[in-house]
């Protein structure tokens, strides 16, 4: 048992490749690459650097000295300077190159940019995952009338597909804002102290040409092809809560599919995987509660409040260069990711065992169905020669009292009965109960179902084929 504080985002919820992703050694690693891709980007420029010098800071990329590093910050009060006098110690004939002309928020920025693009794609993938889960449900389950809910009052059928279409065309929607988003980050570059790039253009004696030419070079060697067009000592901090927004909007998603799955394992029609030694409670020994969507929903809301610590971070720098976004960055940004993957992994799992229970959800839509087919009802007595208004007048009434006999009594709705022994409508008790066929109240449910998936769905897991992920729920 550890004795200090861990975030449950490692313990419990975030998966190994995201913590990964933002983890020391990622961005130390990486700020050793930047360096690297600097230095070679110079050399190619013309500065005097040679070979050897990339070869030694090459052959010291991944073995970082931190304890040595850890020492420097403590004397200098600098994580950067601290880790340029580690690298410098394993690399001697380089040590004089080693960040030639940047400043900290060469490597700070365009790191977190490198680490964020990669955090995009891992949650993409999963998005993904969760829309060929759920895609599948939807067609499985398209044609199964279920009630739909307007305020949580019982209204107009739909089937289970195709409530299930409208988690997918949510994520949809998540998928399109999050590419656009990946396809807009650009890194940082080789800005220098206030943007201006004055120590490069100081390097290469004036020209122009090679300062704007060095960081296109280093973008393309880190895996970019731009680099923002302007800036000030940092990237916008605009960019964080563009990335933000994405996670809060996926966050939001997932709160909406838990909520209606927890909703719908309350009525006992749907339930989330439940494993055979799972305790729901540990008094109640019966209960089996929802608390994977019950995660999903907790996660998610703290997702969605965090979103607005780097809107307020991006409203509040000053001219080129604040430090007061750095604290609140350094914690805000990765709880982002972490908690936006917790949610994920959650989810892929859940929508890959939905329990759902047709003879509970017939249940349910017969004891409202008779309310919603007294228009089909009217209009056959009508056939027969029946006076439409005094039709719905006696309709009016009789579902009144059938209402108090459910709610005043808590008896079986029995408005079907009250109106075959009502001679005003001519019908018999079975000819009534032909009008109440389920799946004449669902519209073009099922059609919708096979129609969203095929033009919108399908394409998208087409130009996507991601090899099966599996999640393994820590708690």
């Amino acid at each position: 048992m550890k004795s200090s504080y861990e975030s449950p985002f490692n313990s419990r919820y975030a998966s190994r490749e995201m913590q990964q992703l933002f983890s020391p050694d990622m961005k130390f690693k990486t700020w050793r690459r930047l360096w690297i891709a600097l230095a070679e980007a110079e050399k190619e420029l013309g500065l005097p650097i040679t070979d050897e010098q990339i070869g030694e800071l090459k052959n010291n990329l991944d073995n970082i000295n931190y304890e040595l590093a850890e020492k420097k910050e403590k004397e200098f009060r600098h994580d950067v300077m601290a880790h340029i006098h580690a690298y410098g110690e394993q690399c001697p004939s380089a040590r004089g190159i080693i960040h030639l002309g940047a400043t900290s928020c060469y490597v700070g920025d365009n790191t977190d940019i490198i680490v964020m693009t990669e955090a995009l794609k891992l949650i993409r993938t999963k998005l993904i995952h969760v829309i060929r889960k759920l895609s599948d449900f939807a067609l499985q389950y398209k044609d199964l009338p279920t009630l739909g809910f307007t305020h949580y009052q019982p209204a107009q059928l739909v089937t289970v597909g195709k409530r299930a279409c409208l988690w997918v065309h949510d994520i949809l929607l998540d998928l399109e804002e999050l590419d656009f988003v990946l396809e807009s980050m650009k890194l940082l570059g080789s800005k220098g102290t206030t943007g201006t790039q004055a120590s490069f253009l100081s390097l290469f004696d004036g020209d122009h040409e090679k300062v704007k030419k060095l960081e296109k070079l280093i973008a393309q060697k880190m895996g970019f092809k731009d680099v923002y067009p302007v800036s000030g000592q940092t990237y916008t901090r605009k960019v964080d809560s563009r990335v933000l927004n994405v996670l809060g909007s996926i966050a939001q998603s997932a709160y909406k599919f838990s909520n209606d799955i927890r909703l719908l394992q309350s009525m006992k029609e749907v339930e989330e995987p439940f494993e055979e030694k799972q305790i729901g409670s540990s008094a109640m020994a019966y209960k089996r509660n929802p608390m994977r969507s019950e995660r999903i929903s907790s996660i998610a809301r703290y997702v969605i409040v965090d979103t607005l610590n780097p809107a307020i971070t991006a409203s509040t720098q000053w001219f080129e260069r604040t430090l007061d976004d750095s604290a609140n960055k350094r914690i805000s940004i990765p709880e982002g990711f972490l908690g936006v993957d917790a949610i994920l992994n959650i989810y892929m799992n859940v929508t890959g065992g939905l329990v759902v229970y047709p003879k509970v959800i017939e249940k349910h839509v017969m004891e409202e169905l008779p309310f919603m087919a007294t228009e089909n009802i009217m209009m056959e007595a009508v056939k027969r020669g029946g006076d439409r208004q005094e039709l719905h007048e006696q309709i009016r009434v009789h579902s009144m009292e059938a209402g108090k006999q459910v709610k005043v009594y808590g008896n079986s709705n029995d408005l079907i009965e009250r109106i075959a022994n009502d001679p005003i409508f001519g019908l018999s008790l079975e000819e009534i109960k032909a009008v109440l066929e389920p799946k004449n109240y669902v519209g073009r449910a099922p059609e919708q179902v096979e129609e969203f998936i095929d033009e919108f769905v399908k394409p998208v897991l087409q130009k996507n084929n991601v090899t099966e992920m599996e999640v393994e729920l820590k708690v």
